[in-house]
């Protein structure tokens, strides 16, 4: 049976951190702490254990800590933010399973951009390193998107080219409707499987803006401070 009852100090997968008006969802996903048995939650993939606890996190932050105004959602992982839901997780689950679990995942992105609505709560994503599929979806959920500049992280929605999948969890939604990505230059992307790095992601509107790795921590800190 899934347990979705958890607290901040029983969280396996985030660290939520919080100073004053500035609060901080750390991704850093352990392998072997899966909901089931058969794969690894490698390269920071996730599967419903690890938004059952962003899921609460971003509850958490709403009603618990009214006070804050920001959230940064970040890895802990070297070169690596989220490469998104686990493939071999998808692979063993049935279908109805799969499909709630693209329910619950799209509605916990939902809840962050309902707390930035309606609370004030704003998230600014800041991508350490590549963000695919899953974990770009989860990045574009979030009010802002900073990536960091160093010749190898890109942004990328690759399940069409790699899986022959439509993105799960409102991927091409939000980057037309909510990002206001031009349609083809969407249609492209999405076909793309290696992603788009900095300098043309930031181009065609995927991502606000990126920093080079040594000031990366400290741009988006400027840029947080400003919205």
């Amino acid at each position: 049976m899934i347990n979705f009852e958890t607290s901040p100090e029983r969280y396996k997968h985030w660290r939520l951190g919080i100073d004053g008006a500035v609060a901080t969802l750390s991704m850093d996903v352990q392998e072997d702490e899966t909901l089931a048995e058969g794969y690894k939650l490698k390269l920071n993939s996730y599967d419903l254990g690890v938004d059952i606890e962003l899921a609460d996190a971003v509850q958490r932050l709403r009603f618990e800590h009214p006070e804050v105004r920001c959230v940064v959602v970040k890895s802990l992982k070297p070169r690596i933010f989220c490469a998104g839901a686990n493939i071999y997780m998808l692979g063993t689950s049935s279908h109805a399973f799969k499909v709630n679990f693209c329910k619950f995942t799209n509605e916990t992105r939902c809840a962050i951009e309902d707390a930035s609505l309606h609370s004030g709560q704003r998230y600014v994503a800041a991508l350490n390193g590549t963000a695919s599929g899953g974990g770009y979806e989860l990045a574009i959920a979030c009010d802002e998107i900073y990536l960091v500049d160093d010749g190898n992280s890109a942004v990328s929605l690759p399940e069409v080219p790699l899986l022959g999948v439509l993105p799960g969890t409102g991927g091409l939604t939000r980057l037309v409707d909510k990002r206001k990505v031009r349609r083809d230059r969407a249609d492209v992307f999405s076909t793309l499987a290696e992603g788009l790095k900095t300098k043309r992601a930031e181009e065609w509107g995927l991502i606000d803006g990126g920093f080079p790795t040594s000031r990366f921590d400290e741009g988006v800190a400027a840029r947080r401070k400003r919205s």
